[in-house]
């Protein structure tokens, strides 16, 4: 995620080339939706267990996972973890939507230079410009397989 796409050191010699870095752009766009989506559902985990706990007795016995390891803590001493926890996996979706929108800027681009088009799985093709040139010569790329 850190990097940028093969493509930018040199370019790319023929249109399996081309295709073969925009399918790695493609899958790693997936991965990062699939990581938002993960943390995503682990924000929801939190909340309800601070729904759970915070109207109980701040002296109450609760029990916590930590590295595997089941511990005994109180009420008041989990609460502020857990909130604490929750707050920096929303820092970390919100790092993961940036890194998302500049791999999408990243894909556009690429697909602009090259004049890619994705074909749909009925035949269709899809052509964001709906320009027609004669003249022009892209590369036409099927759906990104997700059982990469």
């Amino acid at each position: 995620m850190a990097g940028k796409a093969g493509g930018d050191l040199k370019e790319p010699m023929n249109e399996q080339a081309v295709a073969n870095i925009y399918g790695a752009m493609r899958a790693e766009l997936n991965q990062i939706y699939s990581k938002i989506t993960e943390l995503e559902m682990e924000v929801s985990e939190h909340s309800l267990v601070i729904g759970a706990i915070q109207p109980l007795d701040p002296s109450r016995r609760c029990y916590r996972m930590i590295g595997g390891v089941l511990v005994e803590r109180t009420i008041k001493e989990v609460l502020p973890a857990v909130q604490r926890n929750k707050e920096g996996l929303e820092e970390v979706i919100s790092r993961l939507n940036e890194a998302l929108e500049k791999k999408k800027k990243e894909i556009a681009e690429f697909e602009a230079k090259y004049k890619i088009r994705i074909r749909k799985s009925d035949g269709e093709v899809k052509d964001e410009n709906e320009k027609k040139e004669g003249s022009a010569q892209g590369v036409l790329v099927g759906p990104a397989s997700t059982n990469e």
